[in-house]
C-alpha cells in the first residue's frame, strides 16, 4: 500500500487526505521528501571559450557587408574553405572549362561546315569533329594533352589555331591554381599542429617559495619544431576607469625563462611556468577566488616544421574550473638503458602539493611580516640623530667635564626611555 501511494501524484494524495483515506502525517512527510528531492538552484553559466581546447576560435563573424573583399583573395579563401566545398569548385572548374570549349569548337566546325557529311571534298576545321559529343571530347584532349590522335586541328581555320592556343593557356592556369589549393590544404601548417599536445589541466603551486602556474606541452613527432615561441594571454571582460567595458581583453602573461626571451627546446615535454608577480595579472589571484573569476588563459605555441620550413601554430586555454590549485605534474621523462625515455601515459597526471591557498599578494605580504618579526623593526637612517649631553663632575683639585654622545631615536624624546640603544662613543 505505501508503495502504491508513493506512486500518486501530490495533488491526488491531497485529495483522499481531506477524504480520511490517506493519513494526514504521511502526506506532509512525502511532500517534504518531494521537495527535498528536486534541489532549487541554479549552476552558474559556463563561460563562452575564446579558444576551444583543440585550438579552434570561438569568435563567429556577422554582418559582414563588404563580402567582395573575399574575392580579391580567391586563392586564399579557396584554402580557407572546407574540403567538401573545395572538391565541388575543384571538380566545376574543369567542366566548365572543358564545355566552354567544346562549344566554341562545335561552333567552328559548324560555320565551316564540318558537321556536313554529304561533302567529301571539303577540308576540316578539325578532323573527326561530327557532333557536339565529339567536340567535347576533342576540348578534354586540347587541356589535359591526352591527344587519342583521331582528331586535331588543320591549317584550313586560323581562329581554330587561335582557340587552341587559347585553351592551353586557360587550362595550364586552371591546373596551377586548383593543384595548388588541393596541395596547400592537404599540407596546411594546421596539420602539423595535431601533434602537438598540451595538458588538459593546469596548476598552481610554488617553486622556490614562489606561486607559480604552469602547464605541460609536447610533441609527438620525432620532427621537431625550430624556433618555437610559448606565448600566455590572459582573457577577461574589463572595465576602464572612464566606464568602458572591454568584453575581450587581452593581457599578455610573462612566461619565465631564463634566457630572457620565450623560446623553447621541444626536443621532449616541458612544463611552461609563469611566477606569479607583481607584474603578473594573476597577482591578487586566489584559490578561494579562483573559481568566481571570469577568466580564461590562452596559451599559443609557434614555430618552424623542421620537414617543410612552414610556420605552424598550436593553441588552447585553461577555464578557472581547468585549473587545479595545490597540484604538480608528476615526472614523466627517466632515463633507460643509456637514453632518456617518455610516457606519455602520464603526461596529464597531477599530484597534490603543499601550498598557500592565498594570493600571491598576500603571501608576500606575511613573508614580509614574519621577517620583520624575526629581524626586528627596519628603521631608515634618517630616523636616528646624534646627541650630546654634558656632565661636570668635582674632583679635588681639578674640575672635569665628561661628554656623552650616542645615537637615539628622534620619536623618543627623554633620556630614561633612550635605554638600551648602542652608543657610538663615549668621551671621558
Amino acid at each position: 500500500m505505501p508503495c502504491l501511494l508513493r506512486q500518486l501524484y501530490p495533488t491526488t494524495r491531497a485529495m483522499l487526505a481531506r477524504k480520511g483515506i490517506v493519513p494526514e502525517e504521511y502526506l506532509l512527510t512525502r511532500l517534504v521528501e518531494d521537495d527535498l528531492s528536486q534541489p532549487r538552484y541554479q549552476t552558474r553559466s559556463r563561460k563562452a571559450r575564446f579558444i576551444t581546447k583543440n585550438g579552434g576560435c570561438n569568435v563567429a563573424h556577422k554582418n559582414i557587408r563588404e563580402q567582395g573583399r573575399f574575392l580579391q583573395d580567391v586563392f586564399t579563401t579557396l584554402v580557407d574553405l572546407k574540403w567538401p566545398y573545395t572538391l565541388v569548385i575543384f571538380t566545376m572548374s574543369f567542366l566548365c572549362s572543358w564545355m566552354l570549349f567544346a562549344m566554341l569548337w562545335w561552333l567552328i566546325a559548324f560555320a565551316h561546315g564540318d558537321l556536313d557529311t554529304t561533302q567529301d571534298n571539303i577540308v576540316p576545321c578539325i578532323t573527326s569533329i561530327t557532333s557536339f559529343a565529339s567536340a567535347f571530347l576533342f576540348s578534354i584532349e586540347v587541356q589535359v594533352t591526352i591527344g587519342f590522335g583521331g582528331r586535331m586541328v588543320t591549317e584550313e581555320c586560323p581562329l581554330a589555331i587561335t582557340v587552341l592556343i587559347i585553351q592551353n593557356i586557360s587550362g595550364l592556369i586552371v591546373n596551377a591554381v586548383m593543384l595548388g589549393c588541393i596541395f596547400m590544404k592537404t599540407a596546411q601548417a594546421n596539420r602539423r599542429a595535431e601533434t602537438i599536445i598540451f595538458s588538459k589541466h593546469a596548476v598552481i603551486a610554488q617553486r622556490n617559495k614562489k606561486l607559480c602556474f604552469m602547464f605541460r606541452v609536447g610533441d609527438l613527432r620525432k620532427s621537431m619544431i625550430i624556433s618555437a615561441t610559448i606565448q600566455m594571454q590572459l582573457v577577461k571582460k574589463t572595465t576602464t576607469r572612464e566606464g568602458e567595458v572591454i568584453p575581450i581583453s587581452q593581457i599578455d602573461i610573462q612566461v619565465e625563462n631564463p634566457v630572457g626571451i620565450n623560446a623553447i627546446f621541444l626536443v621532449s615535454p616541458l612544463i611552461i611556468s609563469h611566477t606569479i608577480d607583481k607584474k603578473s595579472p594573476l597577482y591578487d589571484l586566489s584559490a578561494a577566488g579562483l573559481q568566481q573569476e571570469d577568466l580564461e588563459v590562452v596559451v599559443i605555441l609557434e614555430g618552424v616544421v623542421e620537414t617543410t620550413g612552414i610556420t605552424t601554430q598550436a593553441r588552447t586555454s585553461y577555464l578557472p574550473e581547468e585549473i587545479l590549485w595545490g597540484h604538480r605534474f608528476v615526472p614523466i621523462v627517466t632515463e633507460e638503458e643509456g637514453r632518456y625515455s617518455v610516457d606519455y601515459s602520464k603526461f596529464g597526471n597531477t599530484i597534490r602539493s603543499k601550498t598557500p591557498l592565498c594570493s600571491a599578494r598576500e603571501l608576500e605580504a606575511q613573508e614580509r611580516s614574519q621577517n620583520q618579526t624575526h629581524n626586528g623593526p627596519n628603521l631608515p637612517k634618517s630616523a636616528f640623530g646624534e646627541r650630546y649631553f654634558t656632565k661636570t663632575t668635582s674632583v679635588p683639585g681639578t674640575r672635569l667635564k665628561s661628554f656623552v654622545r650616542f645615537q637615539s631615536v628622534d620619536s623618543l624624546p627623554d633620556l630614561q626611555s633612550q635605554e638600551g640603544i648602542d652608543s657610538r662613543s663615549l668621551l671621558l
